[in-house]
Parts: structure tokens; sequence; C-alpha cells
């Protein structure tokens, strides 16, 4: 993955998790905790403008942990619709209480990302978007010009072919329908990285270790860190 998570708050990440787990959200057996580890990456990133790019087969449970994190950083949420039909078919399946809480907004989420949401610093890409591989440009493009940079998910990861592209390392979750994890660093963290000749991670490599209790089936989701041997 490039780069690191900075400033990461296990407080906030412990306690959007939980408040995932109290709205009881109903999942399948092959869908282990998918929705409480997006809010707390969210959470644990102090996400302020965290950015969704629905399609048909986006699980409508990935927007209620993100406001879950919302309530913990302060943050807000917004969901990127194609059209007016997922519109009205989204706000109906959420209801009033919940839709309150999410700027919805209708249009190209590539043109979007790059015109009103650049500050975004966490999106969730559904990958089964014919434009999702765009829509992470987009995301590099506005990282480049600021400074801090952006942590992008791309749920339903299994139907897209490859995230490499581009100089973008990703990590590939085995959780849900695959979950892609790619830190994207922001301006000053490149120029930092051209000041002492470096790229990759500072000075720390990391990646996600899967781990299966095999008495209850559950699987377990770490982020291990180890020193760069160059």
């Amino acid at each position: 993955m490039e780069g690191k998570f900075t400033n990461w708050s296990a407080e906030n990440a412990t306690k959007a998790f939980l408040e995932t787990l109290k709205l009881g959200i109903k999942k399948p057996s092959d869908e282990p905790d998918v929705s409480e580890f997006i809010s707390a990456i969210a959470a644990g990133n102090d996400a302020q403008l965290m950015v969704v790019t629905c399609g048909e087969d986006t699980s409508l449970t990935t927007l209620l942990a993100l406001v879950a994190a919302a309530h913990q950083t302060g943050g807000r949420v917004a969901c990127i619709i194609r059209g007016v039909e997922e519109f009205q078919s989204t706000m109906q399946a959420l209801g009033q209480d919940t839709t309150n809480l999410i700027e919805f907004v209708i249009g190209d989420a590539e043109r979007l990302i790059l015109e009103e949401f650049k500050d975004a610093d966490f999106v969730l890409n559904d990958c089964k978007l014919m434009n999702h591989e765009a829509i992470l440009r987009a995301v590099q493009v506005n990282s480049g010009r600021k400074c801090k940079g952006a942590i992008v998910l791309g749920c339903n990861a299994f139907c897209s072919s490859s995230w490499e592209w581009a100089g973008v390392r990703t990590q590939l979750l085995p959780i849900g329908e695959g979950l892609l994890v790619t830190r994207i660093a922001g301006a000053n963290e490149m120029r930092e990285r051209g000041k002492d000749g470096r790229r990759g991670s500072f000075g720390r490599k990391s990646k996600w270790v899967v781990k299966v209790d095999h008495h209850t089936g559950e699987e377990h989701v770490f982020r291990v860190s180890c020193p760069n041997e160059d």
C-alpha cells in the first residue's frame, strides 16, 4: 500500500466499529464485518469528507457504517448516485431519518469528485461501476493538489481484474465481495519523498493479514508493519 495511515486514532476506530455493530446490520455469512471495517478505517483516519460512489450493487449498509464514522470524526458523508431512479430507491430503502444525515448528489462521479468533492479524504468506490478506475484517477489528481492525501476503498473488488496501475498499489482484502484498500499520498508527502529519494512508505512497509478462527469461522483482519529493507 502506498504510504501508511498517519495520525491514526485507535479510539475513533473502535467507537465507530462498535457503533456500527449496534446498528444490527444483517449481512450474509460470507460478508464478515465488512461494514464495521469500513467504518473503523474512516473514523481511525479522522475522515472529514467521506464520499461514496454508488452503483446498482453498492450495499446500503456501507452508508450507515460511514454515518457511524462521521459521528466520531465530526465529518460529513456524501453519496453520488447516477440517476433519479437510483436516488428514489435509495431514499426509500434507507428511510428519512437516515437520509437526513447523508448528502445525496445525482451526476457523474468522476466530474463531481474533481469539481465538487475535491477535498474528499475518504472515498468508497464501487468496482462494478464502469468508470471506477477513472474515479480513482480523479482522487489521485485531487490529492496531488492538496496537503492531505486520501484513503480509497474499492468494494465489490472481486469483479475487477486489477487496480494495480498508474503507480498505485493496493491491498485486496478477502472480506465481503472483496475490498481494495489504497492510500494515496498528498502533495506534502510526495515532496518529502522527493527530498530523501525514497518511494513507498515512510520508513516502514505494511501488509494486511487475514486470520480465520477455525472454531467459529470468523475472519479477523490485521495491519502489520515492518521496517523497509532498502
